[in-house]
């Protein structure tokens, strides 16, 4: 498979008939210089409903009909109820749940992290955030999404361990370094790519000090908008 970050979070992963956007958050991300307009998709996973995940969602799926995989409630409400999300079709899928795709799946994993947006002038939760599970050329990569460390890590990796690992370093809105290193041998990953730091004052990390302190070949910083093979 050919692997993109677009830096923050946001990722593409091309495999066999998909074209897989994960958390496309590009305009506004300062880390990539990538044209959401010039990508392609078949699928858009989304982890959670901030906007620094959603990202350029809603315009890309109405441009190529990609359908949006997410956690169920903010799928309904995609379908249902948000105005931006006009003509954007959702899939939902629960905890312990998965999607099934031709040539791959995502499974539904929790969390810790809060999950609302401003709807309307107000605050609304929207859903629970979650983690993703995606299995893909008979390879395991899991994406934390924004979360703090927790022990049920741990059961991602119970049936094999993690292939790659995307996992948040920034700290101030999810776990720092230190545990995510603690996150990378709950999930006994053999690749790892951190993510979610630097796009703002309140989430500076060193990813080569994080990488450096995994075990050697383990670490991962790919060129932001330069494609990879995995």
């Amino acid at each position: 498979m050919k692997i993109t970050y677009f830096g923050h979070s946001a990722f593409r992963i091309v495999s066999g008939k998909s074209a897989i956007l994960v958390d496309p958050f590009l305009t506004g991300n300062k880390h990539t210089k990538v044209d959401p307009n010039d990508l392609k998709a078949d699928y858009i996973l989304l982890t959670h409903v901030h906007g620094d995940h959603v990202g350029d969602s809603f315009d890309i799926a109405r441009r190529t009909h990609a359908t949006i995989v997410t956690q169920t409630d903010f799928a309904e409400y995609i379908n249902h109820s948000l105005p931006e999300a006009h003509d954007c079709h959702a899939e939902g899928i629960n905890f312990g749940g998965t999607f099934y795709a031709d040539d791959f799946s995502v499974k539904l994993f929790p969390a810790w992290h809060t999950d609302a947006s401003v709807v309307d002038g107000r605050l609304m939760p929207l859903g629970v955030a979650s983690g993703m599970a995606i299995t893909v050329e008979n390879k395991l990569i899991y994406d934390t999404g924004d979360t703090c460390l927790f022990s049920d890590l741990k059961l991602v990796a119970r049936k094999r361990p993690v292939d790659l690992a995307l996992i948040c370093i920034g700290g101030h809105f999810t776990m720092d370094a230190d545990d995510a290193l603690v996150a990378a041998d709950f999930l006994q990953a053999k690749r790892v790519i951190p993510t979610h730091y630097n796009t703002n004052p309140s989430i500076q990390a060193d990813p080569q000090k994080f990488i450096d302190q995994l075990a050697t070949g383990v670490g991962f910083l790919p060129t932001v908008d330069q494609e990879f093979v995995f």
